[in-house]
């Protein structure tokens, strides 16, 4: 996938619930100054080949104060993806090691194929230091800079409809 543009299909419905529940949760924590949102924007990182727009993040808002619709990735303070069978593997390797050299101090991966959330700590110029999994239905402690639990009950697959 370096350099290359990916084509992601669309993201299934429940995806939505998922994004509204993680931004709920966190926004009475965030920094001051700082916003969350899952809106489509585009982050560009020193270094990194390509730009990458997170399904939600959070941002000091003058990181957000442009004109330009590439964003400067080392105003994040918080990412999260949620995995698609074509992104899973960029989600848990490329955007690990980019996230960490760009300082983002808390990366979240909802993996929905596996349902579990993984917990990406302590950046460092090659990842992360701490890596935490539970599986979709336990609480995850998000340390500073939020101090919160992450309650990830409701993030499942809704019952097949077959």
């Amino acid at each position: 996938m370096k350099g290359n543009i990916v084509v992601s299909s669309w993201s299934k419905g429940y995806y939505s619930r998922v994004m509204k529940l993680v931004r709920r949760q966190l926004e009475e924590y965030l920094p001051e100054g700082h916003l969350i949102d899952s809106s489509p924007l585009l982050f560009v990182f020193p270094g990194a080949e390509r730009a990458y727009g997170p399904d939600i993040h959070a941002a000091h808002e003058r990181a957000l104060e442009t004109d330009s619709n590439r964003l400067d990735g080392e105003g994040l303070s918080f990412v999260a993806e949620l995995t698609s069978p074509s992104t899973r593997i960029d989600d848990l390797t490329d955007k690990v090691e980019v996230y960490a050299k760009a300082g983002v101090p808390v990366y979240l991966v909802l993996d929905m194929q596996e349902e579990e959330a993984s917990l990406f700590l302590e950046p460092y110029e090659h990842g992360y230091k701490s890596r935490l999994t539970k599986p979709f239905g336990e609480k995850l402690y998000i340390p500073d800079p939020f101090g919160c639990e992450l309650d990830t009950a409701g993030f499942q697959a809704p019952p097949d409809e077959s």
